[in-house]
């Protein structure tokens, strides 16, 4: 039971930092119809502006971190949206999803070529102690990861839902027209979208690196599990996203440690088969009709 226990709050800790980057997808198909398949690449890319700032410009930690998350807002938000979105929209959602991959790959290679293809330490936010819960050995990193994502999402949701311009923002993707004809500024609130999901972005970055280090590689399977947990959650539902990142990371971790690790990589695949067969709008999605 202990066990179990163990690797049930580690699967918790996990899937809430893919519950962040599953929330950006969210957000960002709800604001603007956009899909970003360089998301991955979007949590993998902060790590390094923090090593930049700490090894290159000499800044403590967490000068760094805030080195990095301002420029992630001014690269993985404006710019983003200004560069690569905004001239897309136009064409439709295939030539956004083809740009957002070549994206994801131009900065793959970009940090592999310029800084560099091995692995690099990334300083861990909290102890690396343990403490006992009912029997069960657990960190204070998984327990601040959990609490920091949670924190997050309690925080976004409550800008969502409590202040004006959050309420703007949720008009705007229910009803961009109609906000619109109400005064409100359309172009305005989808910018804060991305903003904030840089920013989500930004700090899953900062709490995954510890654990599976800062890699050019990670973007990949990061953005895909993501994207996974954003469909098996509902991908019209910020709760759907959390729900369906907290519901892989457990699945994940428990098939690892009770079936095989060397097939934990089709774990992710095979609960979104079965979502979709059962229930194809997501735990909590709400089914949308279509006209044809």
């Amino acid at each position: 039971m202990a066990e179990f226990l163990q690797i049930t709050l580690s699967g918790l800790a996990t899937g809430s930092i893919y519950a962040l980057a599953a929330i950006g997808f969210t957000l960002l198909w709800q604001a603007s119809q956009t899909i970003n398949f360089a998301q991955g690449e979007f949590v993998m890319l902060p790590a390094f502006f923090v090593l930049i700032g700490m090894h290159v410009l000499g800044l403590p930690l967490f000068v760094a971190m805030l080195f990095a998350l301002l420029l992630s807002l001014i690269l993985l938000g404006a710019m983003f949206k200004k560069l690569v979105i905004e001239p897309m929209l136009p064409h439709g959602t295939l030539p956004i999803v083809m740009a957002t991959i070549a994206l994801g790959i131009l900065m793959k290679e970009s940090v592999k070529e310029f800084y560099s293809a091995e692995a690099q330490p990334f300083p861990a936010l909290v102890s690396d102690r343990t403490v006992d819960i009912f029997g069960a050995s657990v960190s204070f990193q998984d327990i601040a990861n959990l609490a920091i994502s949670l924190l997050v999402v309690v925080a976004l949701q409550f800008f969502l839902n409590g202040t004006r311009t959050g309420r703007c923002m949720q008009a705007t993707a229910q009803n961009p027209g109609v906000a619109e004809i109400l005064g409100v500024n359309i172009k305005r609130m989808v910018l804060y979208t991305f903003l904030i999901n840089a920013a989500l972005a930004t700090v899953a970055s900062f709490l995954i690196s510890p654990i599976y280090l800062a890699k050019f590689s990670n973007g990949e399977p990061i953005g895909l599990v993501a994207f996974i947990a954003a469909i098996v959650g509902g991908f019209n539902q910020i709760r759907g996203a959390l729900v369906g990142g907290l519901l892989i990371g457990v699945v994940d971790n428990l098939a690892a440690s009770y079936v095989s690790a060397q097939y934990r990589a089709a774990v992710p695949l095979l609960l979104l088969i079965v979502i979709i067969l059962v229930r194809p709008q997501g735990i909590m999605g709400k089914a949308e009709g279509r006209t044809v």
